[in-house]
């Protein structure tokens, strides 16, 4: 960028010197009809013409080097802040939302910081130099030319606010599209199910009508900003040819004096106009900038802390407390209020219950992706808010109910658990899980290519891949959210078998809308509005005859009604 505005400034310093050459020619060569000299001044004058070309490349070149970089960083750096907010983030921030920050609002905004440099340089400088060579010259003229300024400084101080607010509309309603575009291409099949794409169509229009008068109220702003620049730019020309006729008239002033003001005063307003144009578009990359910040700045709620212990265990054993815990998402909105609970390492705890009873958050505070409001976690012995967060999150393997594969292959997918991994583990990892089987079969294997969402493989497929990505890290803690509920009773099997070799010498935690798949847990947790309500093993809550025993009966009766129907 100081490169960018040096040449600017070069680029500036010729434009300068251009009608004081035209002055020479004028009242050298043209009015007393003399051509000695005139060769060499040809020489010259080319020479500065191949000069400027020169530094015209030049700053094209750094010019398109900071618009790109300037991208590169944001972008980076936005994606970077991405990868380290808390789950808590995007509670409330939408896709859409985030989108728009690092495409559009970052494309608007390296734009404005590379060329609007390159005029406010080039502008400043020239207006600077050729009023300096102006008062030199004659300062009377001058300060005639120059009496039109102080009324664009007035006009561009009322325009600014007026532009500023129309482009922050836009800005803002643009982020509203953007998230309803990605909601209608993720939501397509349930909208088309539910026979709503004109209700929907209806809705985006409304976002676009929106876009489109406050992107029209920004261009007639603009629109009349700049003709009143022009305006007072000719009227500064008209002042000069007007004085300055006279005094060629009156003999007080050269020809090439005359030529000289007008290419002045004419150059002097053109940067003017082209500052005014940049100003209008600052306008708009503020509201862009602004959006930005507020993206970049945002501060995670779960951080290392000050006092994070310095020497950090070689691994985890999995002995899990919650003492005295207090949760809720919102302020005012509790989930757990005075949650107890112990857990051995590698023991494997079952949680039950309706749905939000507070089964999700409890495995979210133990993977720390939330921190409990009140009451304390501890992690073998240890508060877990002092180890690195990274650290105790290596640690952990998480199995989610709809699982997420990344573009690439399976391979890579299930390497992704662990990137060091050799080919020979990831495959060891499938044939635990029971994997291996399906995968032998696709026409690629390993090397099969998983599409957007994992659409060309089932869920039952995808769930087993999520299965051999998580063990291949070997966790000392896992955590299975509902990682059976969306497959069928086949599969079912399958993830069962590869569950049970999962959680065997580690801790694990298990919620399962199928309660045939947690028999086998050292413990069962029946959660109901936070609370504990019942615990043991499947065989002592069977004949404690509670909540468990209903859930497990009547899911019983289901099935068995289900495959009598069959």
């Amino acid at each position: 960028m100081i490169l960018l505005a040096v040449f600017m400034i070069a680029v500036a310093g010729v434009d300068i010197v251009m009608p004081l050459m035209t002055r020479y020619a004028v009242d050298t060569f043209i009015v007393p009809k003399n051509a000695d000299g005139l060769g060499l001044f040809a020489i010259i004058y080319l020479s500065i013409t191949l000069f400027q070309a020169v530094n015209v490349a030049i700053f094209i070149l750094f010019a398109g080097k900071v618009e790109t970089g300037v991208s590169y960083g944001i972008r980076k750096a936005g994606f970077s802040k991405l990868q380290e907010l808390s789950f808590s983030y995007y509670d409330h921030a939408s896709v859409g939302w985030l989108m728009t920050r690092i495409t559009s609002d970052t494309t608007k905004l390296s734009e404005i910081i590379a060329w609007g440099l390159v005029d406010l340089v080039w502008g400043g400088s020239l207006m600077i130099g050729i009023a300096t060579v102006m008062f030199i010259m004659h300062w009377k003229l001058t300060l005639l030319v120059l009496s039109v300024v102080p009324l664009l400084f007035w006009v561009s101080k009322k325009f600014q606010v007026l532009i500023l607010s129309s482009y922050r509309e836009v800005r803002k309603t643009n982020s509203k599209i953007t998230a309803s575009f990605n909601e209608g291409i993720m939501g397509a099949v349930t909208t088309k199910t539910l026979v709503r794409e004109t209700d929907y169509l209806r809705e985006f229009t409304h976002l676009t009508d929106k876009m489109y008068s406050s992107s029209f109220r920004a261009a007639v702003q603009s629109a009349l900003y700049m003709p009143l620049v022009q305006i007072a730019s000719v009227m500064g020309a008209g002042l000069a040819i007007w004085f300055g006729g006279s005094g060629v008239i009156a003999g007080d002033i050269s020809y090439g004096m005359l030529v000289m003001f007008l290419s002045y005063a004419t150059f002097f307003f053109q940067p003017v106009q082209e500052m005014a144009r940049v100003f209008a578009e600052l306008q708009n990359a503020q509201a862009a900038a602004e959006r930005i910040t507020s993206l970049i700045e945002t501060d995670p709620e779960i951080r290392d802390h000050e006092n994070t212990i310095q020497l950090i265990p070689s691994s985890l054993r999995g002995d899990i407390r919650f003492d005295n815990v207090g949760f809720e998402y919102k302020q005012g909105q509790k989930i757990l209020n005075n949650f107890n609970l112990d857990v051995e390492a590698g023991s494997s705890i079952a949680l039950v219950g309706e749905t939000g009873g507070g089964k999700t958050s409890i495995i979210s505070l133990v993977c720390r992706f939330y921190e409990p409001t009140s009451g304390k976690i501890s992690i073998d012995g240890q508060d877990y808010t002092l180890y690195p967060l990274q650290w105790l999150q290596s640690h952990l393997g998480v199995v989610l109910q709809t699982p997420h594969l990344f573009s690439g292959t399976i391979m890579e997918n299930i390497r992704y658990g662990k990137l060091t991994a050799t080919d020979e583990e990831v495959i060891r990892a499938a044939t635990q899980v029971q994997a291996d089987a399906f995968i032998s079969q696709l026409a690629d294997g390993y090397s099969t290519i998983v599409t957007e969402g994992g659409t060309n493989l089932s869920t039952g497929q995808k769930q087993l891949i999520s299965l051999a990505r998580a063990i291949i890290a070997d966790p000392a803690i896992l955590i299975m959210d509902e990682a059976t509920s969306s497959v069928d009773t086949e599969t079912e099997r399958l993830i069962q078998h590869a569950i049970d070799k999962l959680v065997k010498g580690r801790t694990s935690f298990i919620i399962a809308h199928r309660l045939s798949t947690i028999r086998n847990a050292n413990r069962i947790l029946v959660i109901e509005k936070g609370n504990i309500t019942e615990d043991g093993n499947h065989d002592e809550l069977i004949t404690l005859k509670g909540r468990y025993f209903q859930l497990y009966t009547n899911q019983f009766q289901e099935e068995k009604t289900k495959e009598i129907l069959k």
